[in-house]
């Protein structure tokens, strides 16, 4: 008995420590943010919000905050309507070649972002879009629409097949199968999916800074503003982007939380 509490201690020492590795540079990032020096430094020089009431007075900051909410906005919609599709086809039907098929869906997460940036510039280069912030959105379709249909396609793995084949046999058609069986089971998943894609958007920075151009996502304006000074400002900017995906982050959870419960 000692022996497993001994290896049970050990194992979350290490949790603990792992996670006091990832998370102590972004408390540090939070802490400072309200630290009334310019420079980082303990103890801290005071509690203010100056630096906050500097981003909030800087229009490029707020443009940047604009872009990335309608960059998300678009992106966590087409995403997930693309991801739940792509999960009910691999769900319901069986064809030639759908390993293929599966593997070209789930690609994208799988490639280097800079990989990734540099294709995508090159291709929206060629059709007129570099530069533009529908580039921006492209590119992250294709990278969040796997995330969508991983997590609604873990949710139609619990569902009984037979049950949209009933609502045949009973006279629906398949599009009101659909609405009244498939995608009230699915609901939360896709709930999720939406928090979960717009999260993965609002924080992604390589692939948008090889396409935006001047149209600067949140991510994109964090760099620029640290390539021409360093400035307490973008610990205040961090916190922002760190609250906002933690938030969509939750929420996603919290629906697939619910949607183990109820399943």
């Amino acid at each position: 008995m000692n022996e497993h509490r001994l290896i049970n201690l050990l194992l979350r020492s290490y949790v603990g420590l792992l996670f006091l590795f990832i998370f102590l540079p972004i408390v540090g990032s939070v802490v400072f943010s309200f630290n009334a020096d310019r420079f980082p430094s303990l103890p801290l020089g005071g509690f203010s919000l100056h630096w906050y009431q500097s981003i909030a007075a800087d229009p490029a900051v707020w443009q940047a905050f604009r872009n990335s909410l309608k960059v998300g906005l678009v992106v966590s919609l087409v995403s997930t309507v693309l991801g739940f599709t792509a999960a009910y086809t691999d769900f319901r039907y069986h064809f030639l070649g759908k390993p293929v098929y599966m593997a070209l869906a789930l690609l994208p997460p799988t490639i280097p972002v800079v990989i990734m940036g540099l294709a995508m510039l090159a291709f929206l280069s060629r059709i007129g879009l570099s530069g533009e912030i529908h580039a921006v959105m492209i590119s992250h379709i294709v990278m969040c629409a796997p995330f969508a249909m991983a997590v609604t396609r873990m949710r139609l793995a619990q569902m009984d097949p037979t049950l949209e084949a009933a609502a045949w046999n009973l006279g629906a058609s398949q599009w009101k199968a659909m609405r009244h069986v498939i995608l009230p089971f699915a609901a939360p998943s896709i709930l999720a999916a939406l928090f979960v894609t717009m999260a993965v958007s609002f924080d992604e920075f390589a692939v948008a800074w090889f396409v935006s151009g001047l149209n600067e996502t949140v991510p994109v304006r964090i760099l620029n503003t640290l390539q021409g000074q360093v400035s307490p400002t973008i610990n205040a900017i961090g916190t922002l982007v760190f609250a906002t995906t933690i938030a969509l982050v939750l929420l996603a959870q919290l629906l697939l939380t619910r949607r183990r419960k109820t399943a």
